[in-house]
């Protein structure tokens, strides 16, 4: 029987560990904050994230960062991206050699630009290829009330993704493996910002044609910074890519869709997520993304307005004929 770890009990967090639970590892949940941890712990759900749903006699929350680390086969680390490096830092003393790091965190961190499975190597070198990440279209919710989905888990060691794969799996949950990491973590992260814009799309009633094209152009931007990264074009149209794209920007479910839908009406990003105690990571992923689009000196004109919308105070309306105004390219520019 497995031993697991979840590092990050916020909806996705409890999901994971909810998943492992039930397929009968014995499974811990890190929170940070004794009381948090210790009512989870008692009332048996997560009230705050995940309410009604019932934690099964396998999982235990714990706050003790040792207790949920050692002696682990394998790490479910679901913390917020920006404080990835942070808890990493926090655990390693107490992590092995022989434990399998999966990173389920989509986003990038800000000041480094560095994805989420860099962060844990440059704090866990000692690790070598035993790190992975996890990405696909995965609704918390749906996915903890037992509704089917897919999900795709990469790793530079094929053997390292097989064994992730086997551990994850089961029968609601079906996982694929893939090598391109670069691909995975930067599809997952990136459809973030498109999502906010879907949901500005949603917001300003703007018709399914305008949806559908912005997702695609916004799926054309991803493939560009992704080539010039290195990544495998063909991850895109897969679960990391267009799966997540898909769900991303249509479920009511998705936090940075429902950014964009209270953008649209006119609310102020600060005011939206003060609102709130969930992370919307598109808002920091926009950020990432234009420094990346620097580095590689690729355009990303659907990401620089989201960024004027978000940061510079840009009325969504006066984005819109932004972007149908640019000058005519043919649809495959920076792809092939």
């Amino acid at each position: 029987m497995a031993s697991v770890g979840v590092i990050g009990s916020g909806a996705w967090g409890t999901t994971l560990a909810l998943l492992m639970a039930n397929k009968g590892a014995e499974t811990t949940l890190w929170e940070h904050r004794p009381e948090r941890a210790s009512e989870m712990q008692q009332r048996r759900e997560n009230a705050l994230f995940l309410p009604g749903i019932h934690f099964p006699g396998a999982l235990h929350v714990t706050s003790d960062i040792k207790e949920a680390v050692e002696k682990k086969d394998m790490l479910l680390l679901v913390t917020p991206s920006q404080l990835m490096r942070e808890n990493v830092r926090m655990f390693a003393p107490y992590v092995s050699r022989e434990t399998l790091l999966v990173s389920c965190s989509k986003g990038i961190e800000v000041s480094s630009l560095k994805r989420m499975t860099e962060v844990i190597n440059e704090e866990l070198p000692a690790m070598g290829k035993r790190i992975a990440a996890l990405s696909g279209p995965n609704m918390a919710r749906e996915v903890a009330e037992g509704k089917p989905t897919a999900a795709v888990v990469a790793a530079e060691d094929r053997e390292v993704a097989v064994q992730a794969r086997i551990l994850l799996t089961t029968s609601q949950f079906r996982v694929y493996t893939a090598d391109d990491v670069v691909g995975v973590e930067l599809g997952g992260a990136f459809k973030n910002i498109i999502a906010i814009g879907a949901g500005i799309n949603e917001g300003m009633d703007m018709g399914e044609n305008a949806k559908a094209a912005f997702i695609t152009r916004g799926l054309a931007e991803l493939v560009r910074l992704g080539l010039a990264a290195g990544a495998n074009p063909f991850t895109f149209v897969g679960l990391a890519g267009i799966g997540d794209l898909i769900v991303t920007c249509a479920s009511p479910l998705s936090r940075n869709q429902q950014l964009g839908r209270r953008l649209a009406t006119g609310e102020k990003l600060e005011d939206i997520l003060a609102s709130t105690h969930t992370v919307a990571e598109g808002v920091y992923t926009t950020r990432a993304a234009l420094k990346l689009a620097e580095r590689y000196q690729v355009e990303l004109p659907i990401t620089y307005e989201l960024s004027q919308v978000l940061f510079e105070g840009l009325d969504p309306h006066e984005a819109v004929p932004e972007l149908m105004m640019r000058d005519p390219k043919h649809e495959m520019e920076g792809m092939r």
